[in-house]
């Protein structure tokens, strides 16, 4: 049996998570037209808290309609109808009854909403995703009238978590969205008291916290999610992360999960971008390791006092004991294999998954998804996407409540998936 898996975790506010698995964010993609939760939310997460993880992080759910990461997203904007009060609290009852904690992740995408969503998204500055394909608009800088009602957004979608059951909240400030956006300075090239400085850049994510933090109290589990590195030369560096981190010590957080990338660099996916990472590109100790960030976490730890978070790429046992043991974490998120197996943490808790999963060797980018293996930058960034889409419909499947396939052909999940979201988005009700 387990020695460290299956220990309680305690938190700075006071509570405490069962066990050291979380289930790490994983967008679902579920909402219905008005971008409110639905049956199969509820479907979905029973099914995880009864595959034995400590903590649920749901999917990134938007503060703005206006923005969201994708037509199927959740989100609390503006005053919630008793019917969306309702739905909302079967999705975080769901967790809970299956006995795990579940907090809901806020998130602003800022200009990573694509076109299908928003003609013109919002960022610090009109900055443009380098991407092929078109599928994100140039966005528009956010005023400052803008800003400040970004940060109430926050504050309200984390009041409306509380009061709807969630035991928690997290707050996006990674991959790329909006909050990362201001991080990051080769996006935010503003010279207001929101840009230049890093603590300038970080002026949003630390008055959220704050904000957030005065509204649900001390007793409840406020966390962040924050970049190790956005993995671009010029951009939020690891140097500039153990900063932020540093002054996360003294803003009321429970948690710091690490991770790292956008989606110019999804590097939280282990996937390549479509530009050579630059210096600080993965590490020799960590590609030795399961865990993607864990050399990054290390660095964090010696900055930070609050619990830390690692996610991407745990799949044994010994892997995660092993990052525990070292104390460069103190809770282990996996994500992909709960698309697959929702009974993971449970069987990792009871080493009854000693190895890494075999449907996974199948899923490497390369020949045999969408044909050899390009330099062509629509072809990298396709086969990518077509991977995550494999995962998709697998979390569809368990909100469905039908069995997951591990044997999903990559190109036409990829179809499929490109389709839903089209439809989708043509259905949202304004």
């Amino acid at each position: 049996m387990s020695n460290m898996l299956d220990k309680p975790l305690s938190l700075p506010s006071g509570g405490s998570l069962k066990n050291r698995i979380a289930k790490a964010s994983m967008t679902e993609g579920l909402a219905d037209e008005y971008n409110r939760a639905t049956g199969r939310h509820v479907t979905l997460y029973r099914r995880w808290a009864e595959g034995g993880a400590g903590l649920l992080l749901t999917g990134n759910v938007m503060v703005d309609r206006r923005y969201l990461e994708r037509p199927g997203n959740v989100a609390i904007d503006g005053p919630q109808s008793d019917e969306q009060l309702s739905a909302l609290r079967a999705w975080s009852g769901s967790a809970r009854d299956g006995g795990a904690d579940i907090w809901m992740q806020i998130s602003h995408a800022g200009r990573q909403s694509p076109k299908i969503v928003a003609t013109e998204p919002v960022a610090p500055s009109a900055v443009e995703l380098g991407l092929p394909g078109g599928t994100f608009a140039k966005p528009r800088a956010l005023s400052g009238a803008e800003i400040e009602d970004v940060i109430q957004r926050f504050v309200h979608a984390a009041s409306v978590a509380k009061q709807t059951g969630f035991t928690g909240v997290q707050i996006h400030a990674a991959h790329g969205y909006l909050i990362s956006e201001f991080l990051n300075p080769l996006v935010n090239l503003r010279d207001d008291e929101w840009g230049g400085s890093l603590e300038n850049r970080a002026r949003l994510l630390m008055t959220i916290i704050r904000d957030v933090r005065a509204n649900v109290g001390s007793g409840y589990p406020v966390a962040v999610k924050l970049n190790s590195s956005d993995f671009q030369k010029g951009g939020f560096s690891t140097d500039d992360s153990k900063q932020v981190a540093s002054w996360l010590n003294d803003a009321g957080v429970d948690l710091l999960e690490i991770s790292g990338g956008s989606y110019e660099q999804p590097a939280m996916m282990d996937i390549e971008g479509i530009e050579a990472r630059h210096e600080e590109e993965k590490r020799a100790s960590t590609r030795a390791r399961e865990a993607y960030f864990m050399t990054y976490a290390e660095e964090i730890r010696e900055v930070t006092s609050m619990p830390l978070m690692v996610t991407g790429g745990f799949r044994t046992p010994d892997g995660m004991e092993a990052a525990l043991a070292s104390g460069a974490c103190d809770l282990c998120g996996i994500a992909r294999p709960l698309c697959v197996d929702p009974e993971a943490p449970n069987k990792l808790i009871n080493r009854e998954m000693a190895q890494a999963p075999s449907w996974e060797k199948s899923l490497r980018i390369g020949p045999g998804i969408f044909g050899p293996t390009s330099s062509i930058d629509l072809i990298k960034a396709l086969n990518g996407f077509g991977v995550i889409a494999f995962f998709y419909e697998n979390i569809y499947r368990l909100a469905d409540g039908l069995d997951t396939k591990t044997n999903l052909a990559v190109l036409p999940a990829f179809i499929k998936y490109q389709m839903q979201e089209i439809k989708a988005a043509k259905k949202l009700v304004r």
